[in-house]
């Protein structure tokens, strides 16, 4: 893994010759530094510019840095095409509100989504105070979050969720019907052509958003790169992570165009947000915390039309309910979508399988990031994880013909001629070894850090993009613990979150506020609900 990493051709192995470069534990090492930063940020997506954005105004002296492997930023998962788009805030996604063995719907964690949801409200709403972001309109659109679904089971589920949803007041204004002339008013086209006979339930939420997250990233980066202690590097791949005797990091990037230039830089911190490469940086640090992890790719296509007399009318990210057994990844959705400033709709996602970690990585990935330390776990997850294997098969044998026939599960009369295929981007889940022994296959978001709080890097997937401001918040209780206690950091949360280290859910009075505010602030279309202390007692 690591000789193809770091040197990869011919005219690599030039390079590190003439730059000074050693072999040392493995990996090349450079013998000395072209600066020092005190923060050095590795992948141009949506989470790296979040912790940038938010470093720069908690200490706006510390130098930064942020490597990039491509020409520009964004273009990887936190492009807006390579996404959904959805501000995932629980209102439609069903796999956060699972049943228990007895039936019963548990909130707990569409409620804590939630809850992570408003925090990246206000942090957008900040920024653009800030003069940071501009026009909400160009990455945030409001856009209802609906479920639809059939059959009886299907149907008593959505009710029994609905009812459950109602005791926390960050679910107000949620609608539920099981009238077919009712969810015809709220999403036309999805009912035209449809069995009567059907038993039929939708609910629907005024709050939901369609997020552009391309869009911010750029936005950010914008305007870090106006800042004299920010520096970008594109067309840079990273091949080079080494300690230093005083605890800083020594990273070299290899300029991808010319394979003839290094760039290498000591730093006190390095932040990993490479979305599907993060493990491998990780493993090529060695930190200790990282072993253990292994990695599964799984990609996404996406059917698309911009024919107008569709795309107008259907304003709604209508999500179903996957089948039995299918992980949560297959949830499938009818997406309207704002991009390249116009309408879109997208339907899927229809899994696909790659050995690539990045929709632009190497197909060497995968195997190249396989170690003595997580074999184990991801032979493990392999060997139990069946209903993957199976949902996988048999997306990966489905025709353009089968892609057709589930869309029009959910759009009767759609037409093959107005849809076309897109290849969306790359996801590594999470494979963690078990005390116990053997692996198992998250679906979530986790921050890896040194104990020594100089390096750490985000793992995993969905709720991710949504919900980045709060995790990279939660990134700095952990890595700059003493500096998160300080008077002076804790002001300036707070001015950025307002509900910094408050449970939205338990102040109804608080989120009625910060609803209005950043409703405002984001030029939301729809208003909020009213949200009294009546409703967060599930009255």
């Amino acid at each position: 893994m690591t000789r193809r990493r770091l040197v990869g051709s011919a005219v690599a192995v030039g390079a590190v010759a003439a730059a000074g470069i050693s072999l040392t534990g493995g990996q090349y090492r450079a013998a000395t530094a072209d600066r020092k930063v005190d923060v050095l940020l590795i992948g141009g997506g949506i989470m790296s510019a979040t912790l940038a954005v938010l470093l720069h105004e908690l200490e706006p002296r510390w130098t930064m840095e942020l490597m990039e492997r491509l020409d520009s930023v964004a273009e990887e998962s936190s492009n807006g095409w390579n996404n959904a788009g959805t501000g995932h805030s629980a209102l439609c996604e069903l796999n956060y509100t699972p049943e228990d063995a007895k039936g019963n719907v548990q909130i707990a964690t569409a409620v804590a989504v939630n809850e992570q949801f408003q925090i990246s409200r206000q942090f957008w709403a900040h920024q653009l105070k800030q003069g940071v972001l501009k026009e909400p309109r160009s990455f945030i659109n409001s856009t209802p979050h609906m479920n639809l679904v059939w059959g009886d089971d299907n149907v008593t589920f959505l009710q029994k969720r609905f009812e459950a949803l109602k005791a926390s007041p960050l679910f107000s204004g949620m609608e539920f019907t099981k009238d077919p002339a009712k969810i015809a008013e709220w999403v036309p086209i999805m009912m035209e052509g449809r069995k009567a006979s059907m038993p039929l339930a939708a609910t629907k939420s005024p709050l939901g958003t369609d997020v552009n997250f391309g869009e911010i990233t750029r936005q950010f980066t914008a305007f870090l790169k106006s800042q004299p202690e920010f520096r970008l590097l594109t067309g840079h791949e990273v091949r080079s992570i080494t300690r230093n005797g005083d605890g800083t990091w020594r990273v070299s990037a290899f300029d991808l165009k010319t394979g003839k230039a290094v760039q290498t830089v000591d730093a006190r911190f390095v932040f990993i947000g490479a979305g599907g490469t993060a493990l491998p940086l990780l493993q090529l640090a060695g930190i200790p915390e990282a072993h253990g992890y292994g990695g599964f790719p799984v990609g996404g296509s996406f059917l698309v039309t911009e024919k107008p007399e569709i795309v107008n009318r259907h304003l709604a990210k209508v999500y179903g309910k996957a089948s039995v057994g299918s992980p949560p990844m297959s949830v499938p959705h009818l997406d309207t979508r704002m991009l390249d400033g116009k309408q879109v709709l997208l339907f899927g996602p229809f899994a696909t399988f790659s050995t690539k970690f990045l929709k632009n990585g190497s197909y060497f990935d995968l195997p190249s990031s396989v170690s003595l330390e997580n074999i184990r776990p991801m032979v493990s997850v392999g060997w139990n994880e069946f209903d993957l294997v199976e949902y996988l098969a048999g997306q990966l044998l489905m025709s353009h013909s089968g892609q057709m026939d589930a869309l029009r599960e959910y759009l009767p009369q759609a037409k093959d001629e107005d849809w076309r295929l897109w290849q969306a981007g790359q996801r590594v889940q999470i494979i963690k070894k078990k005390p116990e022994g053997g692996g198992i296959l998250t679906f979530g978001t986790e921050i890896v850090a040194a104990a020594d709080g100089s390096m750490a890097a985000l793992l995993g997937a969905s709720p991710g993009a949504s919900t980045s401001p709060p995790i990279m918040i939660n990134l700095l209780a952990k890595v700059f613990a003493d500096k998160v206690a300080t008077p002076e950091w804790q002001k300036k949360l707070r001015e950025i979150i307002p509900s910094y280290g408050v449970k939205l859910n338990d102040n109804p009075g608080m989120i009625a506020d910060e609803w209005a505010m950043t409703e405002k602030a984001l030029e939301l279309a729809v208003a909020s609900p009213t949200v009294s202390v009546k409703t967060a007692a599930g009255g």
